[in-house]
C-alpha cells in the first residue's frame, strides 16, 4: 500500500498519530439575527414573570377628554308649544346670543331681504335675565311673558297715550291735517337711520319686528321724538311664495297659536303707541282670526292702523267694536316709486285733508320717497294744512 505523506515524514520508529479535524461553521448574518431573537424572547419572558401590571398584554388607547369650564348659568327648557304641524316633539332651544338669518320676499316686487333675528326665539324659553330695556318706558305699562316684556294698559294709563308724539292738538282741531306713516323699518339699519334723521319727528316710523337689533334703532327713532308703531306680520294671499317673516299670524292657525306669536312680536322691542299690519291681505279680511288679535290689542291699550292694502279688511269694524283709536291709509304714496308720481300722491294727499278733514298717507323708506316728503312738507302749513302724528290724527278723527 502507497504511503501517505504523514508516514513519509515521521521520524523512524515512531508511529504516526493522526489528530481528528472539528467541523467550524463560519460566523454568518443568519447565526447574528438567531442571538439577537433569543436574547429578545428572554427579556421579554422576563418582563412578562416580574412585570405586575394585570393589563399586561392587552390591547390599550390612550384618549385626551377636555373638561369644559365650570358654569353657574342654568337654562330652563323651552316649554313645549303645538307647531303647525302638530308635532309634538320639543323644540330646539337657541342659545341667548344665538342669531339666525331669514329671507324675507316681497310677491310684488320679487325683491329679497336677508334679516339676522336675534336668539331670543319663540323656541327659546324665559331666563331670569331681563334684556336690556329702552329708555323712557313705562314700568307699569310692561306685562313679564315667556318672550320677554310685553305692553299692557295699567291705573288708567295706556301705551296710545303714552308713548304718543307731542302734536299741538289744539291748533290740529282747527285746520286740515296730514299723517305720514313710513313702515318697512327695521330691516336694513341704513335705511332706517335715514328715515329717521332726515325725516320730520311729525313722521310716524313704523318697524317690523325684524332685525338684529329692533330696541336700539325704536329707541333712536323716539329720541328723535318720532311716534312709532309696530308692525304686525300677517298671511298675504300668495303665501309663502309672498313671505313677511317668521312667526307671521296665518289664517290656519288656532287663535291661540296666533295669539302666541303676537306674543313674541310684542316683546321685540317696546315704546310703541300702536300695531299695523305687515302685508296681511288674506289674514286682515278673515273676522275669525283677526278678532282675538285686535281685542287682545285693545285690551293692552295700543291703537291701530290699517295699511289700506286690503279693501275688504275688518279692521275697521273690529277697532269700532273695541273703542279702539284706530286710522287707515288713504294712499299709498310711493306705490309708483319716481318723483313725479310721489309728488302727485302728496298733492293728492293734500286735497284729501282739505275735503275731510283729516288725510293720512303710507310710505315705504325709499330714498326717493325720504326726498320728496323732506321737500313737500316744506310747504305744507303755507297751503293751510299741518302735519300730524298719527296719533293725533286717529283722535281727530274720533273726535269728528
Amino acid at each position: 500500500m502507497a504511503e501517505t505523506a504523514d508516514d513519509l515524514s515521521t521520524p523512524l520508529g515512531q508511529k504516526t498519530v493522526r489528530r481528528k479535524r472539528r467541523f467550524r461553521l463560519p460566523f454568518t448574518g443568519l447565526q447574528a439575527l438567531a442571538v439577537l431573537l433569543g436574547l429578545f424572547l428572554a427579556t421579554f419572558a422576563g418582563f412578562a414573570i416580574f412585570n405586575q401590571n394585570p393589563l399586561g398584554g392587552e390591547p390599550m388607547t390612550r384618549v385626551a377628554i377636555r373638561q369644559s369650564a365650570p358654569t353657574d348659568e342654568k337654562i330652563a327648557p323651552a316649554p313645549a308649544t303645538a307647531s303647525e304641524s302638530g308635532s309634538k316633539s320639543p323644540a330646539r332651544q337657541a342659545a341667548p346670543s344665538e342669531q339666525r338669518t331669514v329671507t324675507i320676499i316681497d310677491g310684488s316686487s320679487g325683491a329679497r331681504h336677508d334679516v339676522a333675528i336675534s336668539g331670543d326665539s319663540p323656541d327659546k324659553a324665559e331666563t331670569d335675565a331681563a334684556p336690556a330695556m329702552m329708555a323712557g318706558i313705562d314700568q307699569h305699562l310692561l306685562e313679564k311673558s315667556r318672550y320677554g316684556m310685553i305692553p299692557v294698559a295699567s291705573d288708567g294709563l295706556k301705551p296710545f297715550t303714552v308713548y304718543a308724539a307731542d302734536a299741538d292738538r289744539a291748533k290740529a282741531a282747527k285746520m286740515p291735517v296730514v299723517a305720514i306713516v313710513v313702515g318697512g323699518l327695521g330691516i336694513g339699519a341704513a335705511k332706517t337711520a335715514d328715515a329717521i334723521m332726515k325725516l320730520p319727528p311729525a313722521v310716524t316710523l313704523a318697524f317690523t319686528p325684524y332685525g338684529s337689533d329692533p330696541t336700539k334703532l325704536a329707541e333712536r327713532a323716539r329720541a328723535q321724538r318720532h311716534e312709532i308703531l309696530l308692525q304686525i306680520p300677517m298671511e298675504p294671499f300668495d303665501y309663502p311664495d309672498n313671505d313677511p317673516g317668521p312667526q307671521t299670524l296665518l289664517t290656519t292657525l288656532a287663535p291661540e297659536q296666533n295669539l302666541d306669536r303676537f306674543y313674541w312680536h310684542l316683546s321685540r322691542f317696546q315704546g310703541y303707541a300702536g300695531i299695523a299690519n305687515f302685508m296681511g291681505g288674506r289674514f286682515v279680511v278673515t273676522d275669525a282670526v283677526m278678532q282675538p288679535i285686535v281685542r287682545e290689542a285693545a285690551k293692552r291699550g295700543l291703537g291701530y292702523f290699517d295699511d289700506g292694502s286690503a279693501p275688504r279688511s275688518v279692521a275697521p269694524s273690529l277697532a269700532a267694536a273695541q273703542a279702539m283709536p284706530f286710522a287707515r291709509a288713504d294712499l299709498s304714496i310711493d306705490a309708483v316709486p319716481t318723483a313725479v308720481e310721489i309728488d302727485r300722491a302728496l298733492a293728492r294727499l293734500e286735497s284729501l285733508a282739505k275735503e275731510r278733514g283729516v288725510a293720512v298717507g303710507m310710505a315705504s323708506a325709499l330714498p326717493i320717497s325720504i326726498e320728496r316728503i323732506s321737500v313737500w312738507v316744506k310747504a305744507l302749513e303755507s297751503h293751510g294744512i299741518m302735519l300730524v302724528p298719527l296719533t293725533t290724527a286717529m283722535l281727530k278723527s274720533k273726535s269728528g
